[in-house]
């Protein structure tokens, strides 16, 4: 039989523990994921950290703070850097898409000529530096050559002042090539390759004048220059083509703002009508053109009394009642018989339709 314990006897009290709380797992978790694998993991962690810590009294707060600050550095920076490969990346997918896809042999813009046909990949000749591929012209191209010439040196012109001159050269170039423009195809149009402000730094100063037909499937040159028509369709076209450049050199800024620029540019009509005039007025000698010749002199002279008094005006609404008048003098039917005597294209082309009131036939009035 057991004897009972004494009466003062009783068990011993638990002691408290007095050691460190425990350290929160994510709050290492956010460091090492932040620094080496998944920052927006890392930072995910950590803020569940700093709730666990705040909830349970665990340690690792420091720690936690230091996980989500390094875990958002991290993230930003792979960010950024994931930028710039993408962007290297499709910089040289688009490459390779350029040096694919084009027929023709691989040529230097510096090697092109006048007279050569191209093809650019995917047909895009507003390019800044494109890919040219060199083709037959009795094969299916998208660019022919009407010059290539080098511009002048010194410190980059700027873009505006490249894109004015530019434009301005290789209208002149398309002149001299294709001097019949009434014959080009509806869907030709004029393109050229110019230096960049980081090629010319570089020393590239090659200005190379296009006429482009990237639009439909064509074949064959589109040259028609001096050398193979006739002396007197020559001498027509140079005065028609440097009549409708004239024309087309109407000021961009608004008529309010820039009157004395309007004028000058009036004046330079005048100027290239009286050449034409000064020709038609000799064609009407000869009896194949005396009466397209005289009609179209007609309307040539009453055209230039209306710029005349447009160049005199003093004021802009002086000067537009002068412009209409000026260009409602002159008609597309009478040009149209005029080339037809001169043994030229009559069709009239598309812009010119438009300007005319949409009428193909010409019968309405427009700019020579």
């Amino acid at each position: 039989m057991s004897t009972p314990p004494p009466p003062h006897w009783s068990a011993p009290t638990p002691q408290p523990a007095y050691g460190e709380p425990a350290l929160n797992g994510f709050a290492l978790a956010s460091l090492l994921v932040g620094l080496l694998c998944l920052p927006p993991l890392g930072a995910v962690f950590a803020i569940v950290a700093l709730v666990q810590i705040g909830r349970k009294g665990e340690r690792g707060r420091a720690l936690a703070i230091t996980g989500l600050i390094v875990s958002l550095v991290m993230t930003v920076a792979v960010v950024l850097v994931t930028d710039q490969v993408a962007g290297r990346l499709f910089d040289r997918l688009d490459t390779l898409q350029r040096f694919e896809g084009a027929d023709g042999e691989l040529t230097p813009v510096d090697d092109m000529r006048a007279g050569d046909c191209f093809n650019v990949p995917g047909g895009d000749l507003l390019a800044e530096s494109p890919f040219i591929y060199r083709i037959a012209c009795t094969e299916v191209h998208q660019g022919e050559v009407t010059s290539s010439t080098r511009l002048g040196g010194g410190a980059f012109p700027g873009v505006p002042e490249l894109r004015r001159a530019a434009t301005q050269a290789c209208w002149k170039a398309q002149d001299a090539y294709a001097m019949d423009t009434w014959a080009l195809p509806p869907y030709a149009d004029m393109f050229y390759f110019a230096p960049t402000r980081e090629s010319w730094s570089a020393g590239d100063r090659r200005l190379l004048c296009v006429i482009g037909t990237a639009e439909e499937e064509h074949r064959g040159s589109l040259r028609k220059d001096a050398g193979t028509l006739e002396p007197h369709q020559v001498a027509f076209l140079r005065v028609m083509n440097e009549a409708d450049l004239a024309l087309g050199g109407e000021p961009e800024e608004d008529i309010d703002e820039a009157l004395p620029q309007y004028l000058d540019w009036a004046r330079a009509v005048d100027v290239a009508l009286a050449a034409e005039a000064s020709l038609l007025d000799g064609a009407k000698q000869r009896p194949e053109l005396a009466g397209p010749a005289r009609a179209q002199l007609k309307e040539v002279e009453a055209a230039r009394a209306g710029w005349q008094r447009a160049a005199r005006a003093t004021k802009p609404a002086e000067f537009k009642a002068a412009w209409d008048e000026a260009t409602g003098a002159v008609s597309v039917r009478t040009e149209k018989a005029l080339r037809g005597a001169y043994g030229l294209a009559t069709t009239v082309p598309e812009w010119l339709a438009e300007q005319s009131g949409g009428d193909s036939d010409g019968s309405g009035s427009a700019a020579t």
